[in-house]
């Protein structure tokens, strides 16, 4: 509380907060940054002498860090463990006791031949919040197989309805899949967090990534559910009228029009009144039933000016959704996302700093954001044992058992 009686507001909410990520690649690593962001202590277990597979995912490279690796590790520390060694897992399970949310993602029984199953861990500490993620779930007749982004974006529908009509189903250019099992994880996890405040218990969160993505099929879903057929409409909308990819004179333009006044102002907009008394567009049902001539009618408009052109009088004069197609260096370097701060540099122990993309929760009453840039391999072995209550003679035998790998000994 203040001095005045009133609430004390500022810091970050989940400080005070422990997480040990044995995740490699993106969905434990995407979801311990998150929880990263918001404060929590996120301490990454990794191999030794190698690390996070993702470290080594590229090219590019600078200077030997893989840009990838950096935008799922900020603000974390990282320790290696030799997990096939007994004194670096006795030292894994006394870190386990003073942690509140555990994090792997290997596939099903793996954990359990590692001895890093939630029923061993829990004996080390029986209110841990212990998250597994993996391509299935932990049960199903395919649960043991392996799965990464690209086979989940087939195996969920996503690919079906991606891409243009009549050919190949196409990949989003993200890992979706990826993105969309950490958030969830990370969902899971603060809601598993709160739960344990109402009633002391800790938690086992069993989270498949093909389970994940299917609640965000939801348009699509609920046409297969009214017994439509779903296809790959490329940029267009199959119950929207024109919300779509436009060519300009030099680019690309996108347009959204939700509604008969949004439809309206756009045809105003761009001067051409006539196709609101065009039969074939007068309302949204009707220019989904006429799509291919709608396009053929705007685009033969638009080309006649630049993006930069259509963006002024349709965007800003007349307030119609509408924005252009950035390439993603443009997408980081704007003046919206300049304005908000979202791309910064973070401090780098080795390169002198780094840049670094916030996550954009901007709360009115509590801090968060990034602190630490990505770490190196092992940046932290001594610092977590030491913050552990460790001596440095205790660190010095773990070293000398080769709790951190042969190449510390």
């Amino acid at each position: 509380m203040n001095e005045d009686g009133t609430e004390q507001t500022g810091g970050k909410i989940l400080e005070g907060v422990t997480v040990l990520d044995l995740s490699t690649f993106v969905t434990g690593g995407f979801c311990s940054a998150m929880l990263a962001n918001q404060g929590a202590e996120v301490v990454k277990i990794e191999q030794p002498g190698y690390g996070d597979a993702i470290r080594h995912s590229g090219p590019p490279f600078i200077q030997g860090e893989s840009p990838y690796y950096w935008t799922l590790n900020y603000g974390k520390k990282s320790i290696e463990l030799d997990l096939k060694n007994p004194d670096a897992k006795e030292a894994l399970y006394e870190l386990v006791e003073e942690t509140d949310i555990f994090i792997q993602n290997f596939r099903p029984g793996t954990a359990e031949r590692l001895d890093v199953d939630y029923e061993t861990l829990s004996e080390h500490n029986d209110d841990l919040i212990y998250l597994a993620i993996s391509a299935f779930g932990q049960t199903g007749p395919w649960a043991e197989r392996s799965g990464y982004d690209l086979l989940i974006q087939g195996m969920s529908g996503i690919m079906s309805v991606t891409g243009e009509e009549g050919r190949q189903p196409a990949k989003v250019g993200l890992p979706m899949t990826d993105l969309i099992t950490a958030m969830w994880a990370a969902f899971g996890a603060t809601t598993a967090l709160y739960r344990r405040e109402q009633t002391g218990e800790g938690e086992y969160i069993d989270l498949g990534m093909l389970e994940a993505t299917l609640p965000w099929l939801t348009k699509q879903a609920g046409m297969v559910f009214a017994g439509e057929e779903t296809k790959r409409m490329g940029t267009k909308d199959p119950v929207l009228a024109p919300y779509q990819t436009f060519e300009t004179k030099d680019g690309y333009i996108n347009v959204c029009i939700l509604n008969e006044k949004l439809w309206g102002e756009l045809c105003t907009a761009i001067d051409r009144e006539d196709l609101v008394d065009d039969p074939r567009f007068a309302k949204n049902a009707n220019r989904v039933d006429h799509l291919d001539e709608l396009e053929a009618e705007i685009e033969s408009t638009l080309t006649q000016e630049t993006t930069e052109t259509w963006i002024s009088v349709i965007a800003e004069d007349a307030g119609v959704p509408a924005g252009p197609v950035y390439d993603v260096d443009e997408a980081l370097d704007n003046p919206q996302i300049d304005a908000r701060g979202t791309i910064s540099e973070i401090d780098h122990p080795e390169l002198g700093s780094v840049p670094v993309i916030e996550h954009p929760l901007k709360f009115e009453n509590a801090d968060s954001g990034f602190e630490m840039a990505p770490p190196l391999l092992g940046e932290h072995n001594r610092d977590v044992f030491r913050e552990h209550g460790y001596s440095e003679s205790e660190i010095d035998e773990l070293e000398r058992l080769g709790v951190f790998g042969d190449d510390e000994v």
